[in-house]
């Protein structure tokens, strides 16, 4: 059961969250200033030299949102194709004349340690982002590649996603695939600060927005809703993060595609509606089962869509939910810069999951039941 007054018991936070997952969430504006030396250290200037075909970006589990991240910042400026993979096989045009990059946090992942393995059989030119000392590292010295050590104490491959993002921005900088300077990817940990602060533990719940969010989605039936192609970024984020760590299964889609389909939806039997005259006052929860938890849309939204036909249909969703009886969490962004909108998000909805594990009295960073997974690693 959701305990909503645990969320701000500090010392019953910290007793649960045995790996300081909250922790390691507030920490990610200093680990981006720590990956962003490390990638200025490793060299990755010259890739500017290197002028690929095309680039795959190998990364799994709580490392796979990086690829995706790389992916949808090339789509608008980049001038050569990308494609994310998460396991072997490397696609069967990958060669000499391309670039793979691998990004696992213990340098240890099945995947990306296979596909880096297999790009250097194949010639490819190869990037690899991880631990130090590690097989993934060992793989990219023998190719001759470039390796950016990152150890990120205290976290897991979820919570350090910006750190294993900034290496790739960079890289994107260095190919040509988009513009992100130095002093974007600085503006990126300020972001990151001040999303943690607002949100953080010492924050009480009814300032917090992650806590909030995580009280609205304890017992409803959640739908992630994101617009544009970064915006899918941050709504499948959530969609992992819910999942994952705060133990909610999460329905995700992306305007404008997605507007009919979740729509549709609100005509189902979890809107929340009037009664139809169906339900039993009488019913029992014991006997007769608990009652399905009711729909929500958590719209994520961003201020640049103001005006725009994207902003037009997200209002007549958002409509739609209210005129259905549905509930609606409003998760708003406001900069200007596209990458910090995406942080802002992912910042508050990584909290929000967090807390969400929290509230229901699990430890955010372990499950027993992915323990009998253990074969798999995780990144």
């Amino acid at each position: 059961m959701f305990d909503e007054a645990r969320l701000d018991d500090v010392e019953a936070l910290e007793r649960l969250d045995t790996r300081g997952s909250l922790r390691a969430l507030a920490g990610a504006g200093a680990s981006v200033r720590t990956a962003l030396h490390r990638s200025e250290e490793a060299g990755l200037e010259r890739l500017a030299d290197l002028q690929p075909r095309a680039v795959v970006v190998a990364a799994a589990g709580g490392s796979a949102c990086v690829a995706e991240l790389f992916e949808a910042i090339a789509r608008s400026g980049g001038a050569i194709p990308v494609q994310s993979c998460t396991s072997a096989p490397l696609p069967g045009w990958v060669g000499t004349l391309d670039l793979v990059v691998a990004v696992s946090q213990s340098g240890r992942a099945a995947g990306p340690l296979a596909l880096a393995a297999e790009a250097a059989r194949r010639g490819a030119m190869l990037l690899t982002i991880g631990a130090p000392d590690s097989p993934l590292a060992e793989i990219s010295a023998r190719s001759r590649g470039i390796h950016v050590p990152l150890a990120v104490p205290g976290s897991s491959s979820r919570t350090a996603m910006w750190a294993h993002a900034t290496p790739l921005l960079v890289a994107a900088d260095a190919l040509g695939l988009s513009s992100i300077s130095t002093a974007t990817v600085s503006a990126l940990a300020d972001e990151l600060d001040r999303r943690a602060q607002e949100v953080g533990p010492a924050a009480a719940s009814f300032e917090n927005q992650a806590k909030t969010l995580a009280i609205d989605v304890a017992e409803s039936a959640p739908i992630i809703l994101g617009s544009g192609h970064l915006g899918a970024v941050a709504a499948r984020r959530a969609v992992a993060m819910l999942g994952r760590t705060g133990r909610v299964p999460v329905a995700f889609g992306v305007l404008p595609d997605s507007a009919s389909q979740i729509v549709a939806c609100f005509d189902g039997p979890l809107a929340g509606g009037e009664s139809d005259g169906t339900d039993d006052i009488f019913a029992d929860p014991y006997l007769d089962g608990p009652q399905r938890p009711p729909l929500r849309l958590v719209m994520l939204r961003h201020a640049s869509d103001a005006g725009t036909e994207l902003q037009v249909l997200a209002d007549r969703v958002v409509a739609a939910a209210e005129d259905a009886g549905v509930r609606v969490s409003l998760v708003d962004a406001e900069s200007d810069d596209p990458l910090l909108r995406v942080a802002s998000h992912v910042a508050l909805t990584d909290f929000a999951a967090t807390y969400l594990a929290l509230g229901q009295g699990y430890d955010p960073a372990t499950s027993p039941h992915v323990r009998l997974l253990s074969d798999i690693p995780e990144d």
